[in-house]
């Protein structure tokens, strides 16, 4: 006699719950257990949100240390990458007191600047820090320090990190350590990260409904396919050219860009605290965002002026 044929596995997965080994597959999975062992993030309640008046639209030459020029509660994102601490150019253009004697000494300053980005962070308001990690010998992990910076140092909510795929990597220049030997092989750079974290509380103070009744910025941009695009956790663009735009650690406009779209409204203030060639500034021109870009040398400032001046012309012919 033939056995009856076994039932077809049903298409729909059984929810899982964390196990002392994890699961295979995510898909209807059930942390709360693991995640109530960790204490409950303080939410800010508070909605202020202020506008950032005469500093909208601005390319500042001063100390990102201290942004007094800008009202508390008036950004809406801050979007940056930190000059890189191991031997750029960069730094050796800012002058004597302006470059940390150590690397201690740099994510004091670090923290000194995400500190003036929490006071003018609206509630809710998101900040993303571009950096690459350093050295081989031994490695450093930047992106660890500056999400230590943020979220235990200064009470930011961690949100993610993006993993910005630079290219393959196939014919970079770098030193491979022991080539074809384990030896001692050397891990080549073609990725650098976006720490994500936000004010005080997940969403954007105020619903859509509340900004708009108060004339704040309510607007999204960004279309649906874009939104699924951005919202993973890996970005693949190329890098920006240093001779192309006169900065030796330069970001493309497409990184801000991104960042943007996917956390602002049209109209609100973007900060680049550490403003470089004004890369931010003319994304947020050509996004319809307001912007505010500090930098420490008067030669960037100057550059980053005409840029963005560029960028408007190509707006407006």
């Amino acid at each position: 006699m033939t056995a009856p044929p076994e039932p077809e596995p049903s298409a729909t997965r059984r929810p899982t719950t964390t196990s002392r080994f994890g699961t295979s597959r995510r898909e209807s999975h059930d942390a709360s257990e693991f995640y109530e062992r960790f204490p409950a993030p303080t939410i800010l309640t508070d909605q202020t949100v202020a506008d950032a008046g005469a500093a909208k639209d601005t390319v500042v030459h001063g100390d990102s240390r201290d942004l007094s020029m800008i009202p508390d509660s008036s950004v809406a994102l801050v979007v940056t990458s930190p000059p890189y601490f191991a031997g750029k150019e960069y730094e050796a253009t800012l002058g004597d007191g302006h470059v940390p004697a150590s690397y201690v000494d740099y994510l004091t300053m670090l923290r000194d600047v995400f500190a003036e980005c929490w006071r003018v962070l609206e509630p809710g308001g998101r900040i993303a820090v571009n950096v690459a990690n350093l050295g081989r010998k031994p490695y450093r992990s930047l992106a660890g320090d500056v999400t230590t910076i943020l979220q235990d140092d200064l009470g930011f909510l961690l949100r993610g990190e993006i993993v910005w795929v630079k290219g393959a990597g196939l014919n970079s220049s770098c030193a491979w350590g022991s080539y074809g030997s384990a030896s001692n092989p050397v891990l080549r750079d073609v990725t650098e990260r976006i720490v994500v974290a936000s004010k005080g509380r997940f969403g954007r103070a105020l619903t859509k409904r509340q900004r708009e009744a108060r004339g704040l910025p309510c607007e999204d941009t960004i279309s649906p396919e874009e939104f699924r695009e951005l919202t993973l956790d890996t970005w693949r663009f190329a890098p920006e050219s240093a001779r192309r735009v006169g900065h030796p650690a330069p970001f493309p406009v497409e990184l801000p860009r991104r960042c943007i779209e996917l956390f602002t409204y049209r109209g609100d203030t973007v900060l680049d605290p550490f403003g470089g060639v004004g890369t931010v500034g003319v994304a947020a021109v050509r996004t319809g965002r307001h912007f505010v870009c500090v930098d420490a040398d008067p030669g960037y400032v100057a550059k980053a002026r005409d840029r963005i001046d560029a960028a408007r012309a190509e707006l407006d012919p």
